[in-house]
């Protein structure tokens, strides 16, 4: 989970998300994980010192996953 992991919790316990941060840098902003969102290894440590427990957190659709696919033949 890189230098910091961010534990996601709701009303229930813990959601199995995660903020972290990453030594492979490549697979950041891509769906490599289980709904994890990873981050450079010094913007988690930055957010981990400014975020205290209970945080209110809200993750967005990512931009991406609005985008119409397109073939390499239409590139």
């Amino acid at each position: 989970l890189g230098p910091r992991a961010l534990y996601l919790h709701n009303g229930s316990g813990d959601t199995g998300y995660r903020l972290h941060g990453t030594l492979e840098p490549g697979s950041i902003g891509k769906d490599v994980s289980s709904g994890c969102i990873r981050m450079f290894p010094e913007h988690v440590i930055d957010l981990y010192q400014r975020c205290p427990i209970g945080t209110a957190v809200q993750v967005l659709e990512h931009i991406a996953d609005r985008m119409p696919q397109l073939d390499a033949q239409n590139g």
